[in-house]
């Protein structure tokens, strides 16, 4: 992209390029929409990305992002406290509660077990899941985690992490691809996965 007349619009679109799946030419279209904007409504866009940047945390239980200590997920009694879902990350979690085929809670490990890109088990929310499954009153957890080598990997460190507990331990049926990332996957499919789910084997 040639270099702008303004150097405001210029350091603007720099840094709004600098998001994932954004590059320079649709930062500079955002730019030029904001631009013909009333001040108020740019001014509460902007502040609302300020306020949620710093008030939004993480759920002290299950890890996913919330507002209060505890997200709605885990405080809502309706939710079936003895089934756990293992996923990978929050937009995770947004997959699998878009399918409205789960009704238990969940856990977000933050990523998974990747040695090339030097993540590992400590790296993740491993030990506060084994705790949560020692503590009692988890019945069921399903490993939810995406059709990947990474992915198998992370299931089967959990699986062992997991074998003594004599907590029940499926993962999803493979109607998700292998290969597949969870978020990505179509809720028609990943919904089959969940409803379908088959006892983890860790072969």
């Amino acid at each position: 992209m040639e270099r702008l007349t303004s150097a405001l619009l210029e350091d603007a679109v720099d840094q709004i390029s600098r998001m994932p799946g954004i590059g320079k030419k649709s930062a500079l279209r955002i730019m030029l929409h904001l631009l013909k904007q009333p001040n108020a409504d740019v001014e509460r866009l902007g502040n609302s990305i300020i306020n949620a940047r710093n008030n939004i945390g993480y759920c002290k239980v299950c890890h996913n992002i919330s507002d209060t200590e505890t997200c709605a997920i885990c405080a809502n009694p309706r939710r079936d406290g003895s089934i756990l879902c293992v996923v990978e990350n929050i937009q995770d979690v947004m997959s699998v509660e878009n399918t409205q085929q789960f009704a238990g809670l969940y856990h977000v490990l933050g990523g998974i077990i990747s040695p090339m890109d030097g993540i590992g088990p400590n790296d993740l929310n491993i030990e506060s899941l084994v705790e949560r499954v020692k503590a009692g009153g988890i019945n069921e957890v399903i490993l939810a985690l995406s059709a990947t080598i990474e992915g198998d990997t992370t299931s089967f460190y959990i699986y062992r992490k997991l074998a003594d507990t004599g907590v029940k331990v499926t993962s999803l049926a493979r109607g998700v691809a292998v290969g597949d990332s969870l978020q990505y996957a179509d809720e028609v499919t990943l919904g089959s996965s969940i409803l379908n789910r088959v006892p983890f084997s860790g072969k």
